[in-house]
């Protein structure tokens, strides 16, 4: 189990390119209020806004503290999602209106457990898939990596939140985003993949946006379906099978080939198979490439966001491909 407790202080000091960056630590993210965002330099401010828009389900996916594609879209999918004037900016009336979504504190104290460093860890994954094949587990790099995706975050900033910390002794106190996002209880009517926009959306029966995750969608080669299907079943730590007919650049192997379960596997640590043969959605072992590189056809999320989706569809939930972005409102 987490064990989740509010730090009194943790001043720390943060350098960025050789310069001085903004202060971090507890108080300052926690209490930090809205200031325009000057420059794409790290920001407590941003970084606290990244952590409410995660919590409300408007994943900004990989949080940095720093302003992204990916934020911009999280950003404007809640100001559409709230009636407020929607270019992807954060205003002060976006920063009202999402500070209001939550009054817990977004940087709390982890203590670090036995079990966290127990691993199984992978240390040396290859690059090529066919390689890959010999592992017995695709288990994550190391403790930093393994910390970092539980709480949604790059490796960077779990270091700059922690400085001097080696992540090996059970007992250690962290400082981490909440990113607790809660149960969905929510009965979904279907899921929205918008191609063009590169996000997937959970809606109600009313068209409400109940969740937004920005993906990885098809590409020029391997280009995502389009129509309807629905999700056929969920499959949690699936091994990855490799047909040699999907002609994967680079993958010169001439028979099938499985690479065995783990969240560095290829398509991460959940796959929701989809009506549509050898299509589905589903994680990936690079989180900091969502939204911003190509999949082989399928549509690729966070492992987080993916296993958050995965806890919300069943079997026979519709599945829209839709090739221009939707207008929609989240009302």
């Amino acid at each position: 189990m987490l064990r989740l407790l509010l730090v009194v202080t943790a001043a720390l000091g943060l350098t960025c390119g050789g310069t001085t960056a903004a202060k971090l630590d507890l108080a300052t993210v926690n209490q930090a209020q809205f200031s325009p965002q000057r420059s794409k330099g790290f920001s407590p401010t941003l970084l606290k806004a990244e952590i409410l828009l995660d919590r409300a389900r408007f994943s900004p996916g990989l949080i940095e503290g720093r302003f992204s594609e990916n934020v911009a879209k999280a950003i404007k999918a809640f100001q559409i999602a709230n009636g407020l004037p929607s270019d992807g900016k954060l205003s002060q009336e976006t920063w009202d209106r999402l500070a209001a979504t939550s009054t817990n504190p977004v940087l709390v104290s982890y203590e670090l457990t036995r079990k966290d460093l127990s691993g199984p860890f992978t240390k040396r994954i290859p690059a090529r898939m066919e390689s890959m094949a010999r592992l017995q587990r695709l288990g994550y790099h190391n403790i930093t990596e393994k910390l970092a995706e539980r709480f949604h975050m790059s490796e960077q900033l779990l270091r700059r939140l922690n400085p001097g910390i080696g992540f090996r002794k059970a007992g250690t106190k962290l400082l981490v985003p909440d990113v607790d996002r809660g149960d969905s209880h929510a009965t979904i009517a279907g899921v929205e993949v918008d191609k063009g926009a590169r996000l997937v959306r959970v809606l109600d029966s009313s068209g409400k946006w109940l969740a937004i995750f920005p993906a990885s969608i098809g590409s020029a080669d391997k280009p995502a379906p389009s129509g309807e299907a629905e999700v056929k079943r969920v499959v949690h730590n699936p091994t990855y099978h490799y047909d040699p007919h999907f002609a994967f650049k680079g993958v010169k192997a001439k028979r099938p080939f499985t690479i065995a379960a783990g969240p560095n596997n290829p398509v991460g640590s959940v796959w929701i198979d989809l009506s549509i043969e050898s299509y589905g959605i589903h994680g990936t072992p690079e989180p900091g490439k969502i939204g911003a590189t190509f999949s082989h056809g399928c549509i690729r999320l966070t492992n987080w966001d993916a296993e958050d989706l995965a806890s919300m569809v069943q079997k026979g939930t519709k599945v829209s491909f839709k090739d221009e972005m939707a207008n929609a409102s989240g009302e």
